[in-house]
């Protein structure tokens, strides 16, 4: 969780991503880019990214859209969705640790996610009508904005911003963990809801706030480690893995909004 400094002078700090995708394209490409090189047709560019990441999300989205209309109410559902969520971590985990740039493992991931997506969503709207296109403009929303105020340069990557992000999306997974396993043992809901309906007490609304703002300010890490990547002339192989790294991001926002929408209208 500490910053790297690239350049001398007047190139400023550079900071890691607080997404572990990303932030294992900083480690992994550093000495191919500084050592062995690449030519200028093969380097990466800001539109592989874009490209990338819009066929992701594209492939998510289709694949959710399919699954919402298709996957019947079945005793079975619960038990598809936990395996799904279990394939979409173990698969997060891998491309992320190994730093993979082929395009087939992260294509898996988007359909793995849209099927849980798709599930998911339809269960929540069919308590809450209106409850998903919600958590969809928010979503995006919240991504734009966070573009732009890059963008303008009125919000930077910083190291203390990287850190402040990076240590509250850990204490985050680390509360979420403890609560599943609470969960699971004794039956009690605290920090984080689980049922669609029912009370929801005051913490639970603060986890999921703080998660929602810092998935937000994670963009800014996740802008800032990419315009640096085409900066340094990575491979364009590796623009696979930021879209994926955003993709990720862009999820995990979702879940956040959708889990504090339905807390608001219960």
């Amino acid at each position: 969780m500490h910053s790297d400094c690239e350049g001398s002078g007047g190139e400023g700090v550079a900071v890691r991503s607080a997404n572990p995708v990303l932030n294992r394209l900083d480690e992994t490409t550093r000495l191919e880019s500084r050592v062995l090189g690449v030519g200028a047709a093969d380097e990466m560019t800001v539109d592989d990214v874009v490209v990338r990441t819009v066929g992701l999300l594209l492939l998510t989205g289709v694949t959710a859209l399919l699954s919402w209309l298709f996957v019947p109410q079945a005793a079975w559902v619960p038990a598809a969705l936990a395996g799904s969520a279990l394939a979409a971590i173990a698969l997060v985990l891998v491309i992320s640790l190994r730093a993979i740039t082929n395009p087939v493992p992260m294509i898996v991931y988007a359909v793995v996610e849209g099927l849980l997506l798709g599930v998911a969503s339809r269960a929540f709207e069919l308590v809450y009508p209106g409850i998903v296109a919600q958590a969809v403009a928010g979503t995006f929303g919240v991504f734009l904005g966070m573009a732009l105020l890059y963008r303008a340069r009125l919000v930077r990557a910083t190291p203390r911003l990287a850190r402040l992000v990076i240590g509250t999306l850990l204490g985050i997974v680390a509360i979420s963990v403890v609560n599943l396993v609470v969960y699971l043992v004794t039956g009690r809901q605290g920090l984080e809801i689980y049922s669609l309906t029912g009370e929801v007490g005051g913490l639970a609304y603060v986890v999921a706030v703080v998660a929602i703002i810092a998935g937000a300010f994670s963009f800014i890490l996740d802008f800032d480690l990419v315009e640096r990547s085409v900066r340094a002339g990575r491979p364009r192989r590796y623009a696979w893995l930021c879209a994926f790294g955003i993709l990720t991001g862009l999820v995990f926002l979702y879940w956040q909004l959708l889990r504090l929408l339905s807390y608001l209208r219960r």
